[in-house]
């Protein structure tokens, strides 16, 4: 066949069956058009090359331009079937006189053609057409051809078809499109805007997988972007910014492109903007603090005032979305501005390299409170149908993190929506799957499909914790708390949350927060144990936590790196047993002795002798375990010693128990050991008041005291209660 007769075979995707035409026209009358079946059947009858490519003539003669429907496509795959396409595309010579590309191009337009049904463009011989269509789109030619711009046309038809089956961008990833579309686009060659689109599509469908194959590709694409943000002076800024955040990576931002963000933003940001302008602009900021905090902003007074500027935007933003009536919220515009004002609540309580100054502060502060104030309304307004809307758990995410640094403020509005807060995070913590597909959509809401950085809690009790543990301290927010029964709920939150932690559970892929959230409902039940000491006595939620808590210290003080956590679990179960103990469970069983055997261990390894250059004497110091966190510790490891004092006259088998653990002895040993000068007032006072309590409860407690020269250490340290109990019989 010569060239002139491929060329007019090539007619056919011009008329019939290239991308352009390929979508679905005016259908036929009902029946079918004898011509084109007759056609048709040539087609399917053709022995070779030549009698294909006259056939297709054939056909692009009886269907005119545009007038092919969905039916007679089908009908035309069913007489070319895959095979032909196939053995265009993979063609290396072009006929004499041809383009080396024409084959292909011809190739590709049948492929489009079929790509245009679904079902066709999700086979297996499409989707192993990925690879060679993808080098199509980098590979280099006359950019003026038009034969080759239709070929780049087809090919993102077909790629742009696989992307919308169920596993297309799957396919996709995996045949090396991400990577060909990115170099399409930094190329700015012909068809470089639908490579961004399909990247775009990409990102959104599939995020994690493209920037697992392609990230160095994908990088490139970001600063090139990031950049042309940073330039632009006309309208495209506003798209860059809708663009922008589905290329920021699951991994760490490049620095240049932060600078280039941050530039950007702060010139649109900085001029007056209409609400199409201006609300881009707020999601693209609040995904950049929801990956990087505030290491994106510049230090110095124009990142300070920056930062002052998008607090400052999105409380206005919040106050007039939520306090206008009769106006639809735009939710995701809201919780933008709620990640926003979370970054303003962060910086504002930072006391070390904070980027605002202290008057700044002041004023965030101000009008943070306004803003949290429409957000108590909104809530207020909230019922039971839209409990379960993304939106509703990112105020309640808003309003979390304001409490856990402020309750003084709007306390009046605070106590009158805790009953909601109690029963809304009741109703997610009993339908917790759901509770965490919620976290899911507010991510998707505001930010993105997924999120890099710290990760939304899947439930709304996590995130009220922190407030709550401050409102449990003052009398009418616990007495709230307490009637619409948070403690109890939060008694069941602790034990959920402590079997992910416990052994079969791999406690090296848990969050952080699960841990955090466990201390600070230790936190939560220590205030109820000092304020409200009957609430403990009485409810059986209690007794139920108090035997999780004598279960799980032996293995908890044993796991490195948990120390903390023991620490609390320790302290919380040493008060609530001086609550508890006429309960059978702690009289003298495996349980509490394991129990309290745990807690001697954590306060009896705080401290050491440590030798100090130039110096006969040692002196008391912390243990290398203590050291790093005992400014975290101190209050707890005090409180813990102050418990077990307590609890050794109430306890009878508790002193015999803390004699054979050799407790007293080695702390006599050890303030022997070291220069009393050494030894603080309130270690002192910890000590003795351990060792007067078991000297007093049992008489070979004394006696061992006496052997390790407890009455002269006792004067050394001017214990006097001490040396008084020991002089005694």
């Amino acid at each position: 066949m010569s060239c002139c007769d491929l060329a007019a075979a090539g007619q056919l995707g011009k008329a019939g069956i290239m991308a352009s035409d390929c979508e679905p026209a005016l259908n036929q009358a009902e029946g079918r058009n004898p011509t084109l079946e007759r056609y048709l059947g040539a087609l399917r009858e053709a022995k070779n090359d030549s009698e294909q490519f006259a056939a297709l003539l054939l056909v692009t003669k009886a269907v005119k331009a545009g007038d092919i429907d969905a039916k007679t496509r089908r009908r035309i795959f069913d007489a070319v079937g895959f095979t032909f396409p196939n053995r265009l595309l993979t063609s290396k010579e072009a006929p004499d006189g041809c383009p080396d590309h024409v084959l292909r191009a011809l190739g590709v337009a049948l492929l489009a053609c079929f790509c245009s049904d679904p079902e066709l463009a999700a086979h297996p011989q499409v989707l192993n057409k990925i690879p060679i269509l993808s080098t199509f789109l980098t590979a280099r030619g006359d950019p003026d051809d038009a034969a080759r711009r239709s070929m780049i046309d087809d090919t993102y038809q077909c790629l742009t078809a696989v992307a919308g089956t169920p596993r297309g961008p799957r396919h996709l990833i995996a045949g090396g499109t991400v990577s060909a579309l990115c170099q399409a686009y930094l190329g700015h060659g012909y068809g470089f805007d639908q490579a961004l689109a399909l990247l775009v599509g990409l990102l959104a469908a599939a995020e994690t997988q493209c920037w697992k194959e392609a990230e160095p590709d994908l990088l490139a694409v970001l600063r090139g972007l990031s950049e042309d943000f940073q330039k632009a002076e006309d309208a495209s800024k506003f798209e860059l910014c809708q663009l922008l955040p589905l290329f920021l990576p699951p991994t760490t931002v490049p620095s240049e492109c932060l600078r280039d963000l941050q530039a950007g933003l702060a010139r649109i940001l900085g001029s007056k903007l209409s609400s199409w302008q201006r609300n881009p602009a707020l999601k693209l900021a609040a995904r950049l603090a929801h990956a990087c905090g505030s290491d994106w902003i510049p230090a110095g007074n124009s990142g300070s005032k920056f930062l002052a500027l998008l607090v400052n935007l999105a409380c206005v933003e919040v106050r007039l979305a939520l306090e206008e009536t009769g106006t639809e919220v735009k939710e995701d515009v809201v919780t933008a501005c709620y990640a926003l004002m979370e970054l303003g609540i962060q910086e504002c309580t930072r006391c070390e390299q904070s980027l605002l100054k202290e008057p700044q502060k002041v004023q965030l502060v101000s009008v943070m409170k306004e803003a949290i104030g429409s957000v108590i309304h909104y809530l207020q307004q909230v019922g039971q149908e839209k409990q379960k809307e993304p939106f509703v758990f990112a105020s309640v995410r808003i309003l979390g993190a304001w409490l856990a640094e402020e309750t003084s403020s709007l306390r009046k509005e605070v106590c009158q929506l805790l009953p909601f807060l109690v029963r809304y995070a009741k109703t997610l913590y009993e339908e917790a799957e759901e509770a965490n597909d919620l976290s899911q959509q507010v991510a998707t809401l505001a930010i993105s499909p997924t999120t890099p950085g710290p990760t939304w809690p899947g439930d709304a009790l996590r995130l009220l914790l922190p407030g709550w543990c401050h409102l449990t301290v003052e009398d009418g927010p616990r007495e709230i708390l307490i009637k619409e029964g948070a403690p109890s709920l939060l008694c069941k939150y602790f034990l959920q949350q402590w079997e992910l932690t416990s052994p079969g559970h791999d406690t090296s892929v848990l969050p952080d927060s699960v841990e955090i959230g466990l201390q600070t409902c230790c936190h939560i039940f220590l205030n109820l144990v000092v304020t409200a000491p009957g609430l403990i006595k009485r409810d059986a939620c209690f007794t139920s936590l108090m035997n999780t808590l004598m279960a799980s210290l032996p293995a908890l003080v044993q796991q490195q790196g948990r120390l903390l956590l023991a620490a609390n679990v320790a302290t919380l179960g040493l008060l609530m047993a001086r609550l508890l103990s006429t309960s059978p469970a702690l009289q003298g069983t495996p349980a509490s002795r394991g129990f309290f055997a745990a807690a001697i261990l954590f306060l009896s390894q705080s401290h050491v002798a440590r030798a100090t250059p130039g110096s006969d004497q040692a002196v008391l110091a912390l243990s290398p375990d203590y050291e790093g966190i005992w400014a975290d510790l101190q209050e707890l490891w005090f409180l813990g010693m102050q418990a077990f004092t307590g609890c050794v006259p109430l306890l009878p088998w508790l002193a015999p128990a803390a004699l054979r653990s050799r407790w007293p002895q080695e702390l006599l040993q050890l303030l022997g050991s070291v220069s009393p000068n050494s030894v603080k007032p309130e270690m002192v006072a910890a000590y003795q008041g351990v060792l007067v309590e078991l000297a007093r409860a049992n008489r070979l407690c004394r006696e061992a005291m006496r052997l390790q020269a407890g009455e002269e250490t006792a004067s050394h340290y001017r214990m006097a209660a001490l040396e008084q109990c020991l002089a005694e019989p």
